[in-house]
């Protein structure tokens, strides 16, 4: 009885290795705009490893950041226009800032790729209706003539700011959705188009056409990058050129910044228009190659205007010198090379959506960065961009760390998905 028993069991287990061999092995389990990668995400980041060195930039910045918003904003309590305020006012509330986009960022990495690829829509409807809540009056906050900002308690929050992170969100959507009619205009590029010129809208109201030429490049970048036609990028190219040229040509402060960017130093402009950029020049010939050291700044003590903001890069050059601002360079350009290779690494994965948003990320914190290094050191007209991830900002600093915060979730998800592929 045992033996026959025996013979049975053996029987059966040889059917069941050789039924086994006859299935079909699935080595990648990968599919364009629904991957089966959000199965197993219980295994811990630290056991795939997350980019450590994208962490540990980032938090080298955001603790630069501390060192020269207090720097930049020490002589603040001096101005009548900010009351009585104390010393550190500007630094406790940029510690703060950074601690919620930080508690924000880390419920961010919680959310599979797949789930912001569902609520992408949604999410710029959210958008749009922020920035329409913006214009309404005794709703929006003006600061300094412009109505950008709404009143939270705790923070005035800049829904422009978050028009960038949903507009990126939905361009990598949409790319993905028209994949099959991208090369025909009015099929793939024109809805997308009507979008962008609705934000564009609504921001040039406030007014902040900065903000408005980063969501445009964040835009066009994922067109390109989506794989829309070249003859047809460039056409939009062209007709985005004209747009711009348009509404500066039918503004008359636009006109005057423009002049007075080209010649800052004349007497009609030095203390009009020009007198940020005057002074942001002078900030950064005083620090020379070396700098005037740590906490030393002049043009900080009152003469340049919004030295914590958008002028924080020339506080920067004037008290670390040429060094400083090389060294600042250097690291977001390394910056947005690192988000840009998680990006081509998740769409050589066939994740095409999780593929677009990092780089969208990164075009969005390498144009920005670019730009306002540029007004800085007077390559480009004046805008009110800050500088990523340092210049002062709850709303700026909130929707940065949420984006780097998405950019890990798709390197988290990219190694999730080889580790499975290799077992």
């Amino acid at each position: 009885m045992t033996a026959a028993f025996l013979t049975s069991l053996s029987g059966r287990m040889r059917s069941w290795f050789r039924s086994a061999e006859e299935r079909p092995i699935d080595v990648l389990p990968v599919r364009v705009g629904g991957p089966l990668y959000d199965r197993p995400t219980r295994t811990p980041a630290s056991v795939l490893g997350l980019d450590q060195a994208l962490i540990w930039v980032v938090i080298a910045l955001l603790s630069w950041s501390l060192v020269m918003v207090y720097s930049a904003s020490i002589a603040m309590p001096d101005n009548p226009r900010f009351g009585k305020i104390e010393p550190y006012h500007f630094l406790l509330r940029h510690t703060m800032s950074i601690g919620m986009a930080f508690v924000a960022a880390l419920l961010a990495f919680q959310v599979p790729m797949n789930v912001w690829e569902k609520v992408a829509r949604k999410l710029f409807l959210i958008s749009i209706v922020l920035l329409v809540a913006v214009l309404i009056p005794h709703v929006g906050t003006v600061v300094n003539g412009a109505r950008r900002w709404l009143s939270l308690g705790i923070m005035n929050f800049q829904p422009s700011e978050l028009a960038k992170f949903s507009i990126l969100i939905y361009a990598a959507d949409y790319m993905v959705r028209k994949m099959e009619v991208k090369e025909r205009f009015f099929r793939a590029v024109l809805p997308m188009g009507l979008a962008v010129v609705v934000v564009g809208v609504l921001l040039l109201a406030e007014p902040d056409m900065g903000a408005f030429m980063v969501i445009v490049v964040i835009s066009m970048g994922i067109l390109f990058l989506g794989g829309v036609n070249a003859r047809m990028f460039f056409i939009i190219a062209l007709l985005v050129v004209l747009a711009f040229g348009m509404i500066i040509a039918t503004s008359e402060w636009r006109r005057e910044r423009i002049f007075a960017y080209l010649d800052p130093w004349d007497e009609k402009h030095a203390l009009g228009k020009g007198y940020q950029l005057s002074h942001a020049l002078i900030a950064i010939g005083r620090g020379e190659i070396f700098g005037v050291g740590l906490g030393r700044s002049v043009e900080k003590l009152h003469w340049l205007p919004e030295a914590h903001t958008d002028f924080l890069l020339a506080v920067i050059g004037e008290e670390f010198g040429l060094v400083g601002l090389l060294l600042i360079a250097a690291v977001f350009f390394w910056l947005t090379r690192r988000i840009m290779l998680i990006g081509r690494q998740a769409i050589a994965l066939d994740r095409v959506f999780a593929g677009l948003v990092a780089e969208g990320v990164a075009i969005w914190m390498g144009f920005q960065a670019f730009i306002n290094m540029g007004v800085n050191l007077g390559a480009l007209p004046t805008k009110g961009l800050t500088l990523p991830l340092m210049s002062f900002g709850g709303s700026a600093i909130l929707m940065n760390l949420i984006a780097i915060a998405v950019v890990l979730r798709v390197d988290y998800e990219n190694k999730l998905l080889m580790k499975g592929g290799h077992a």
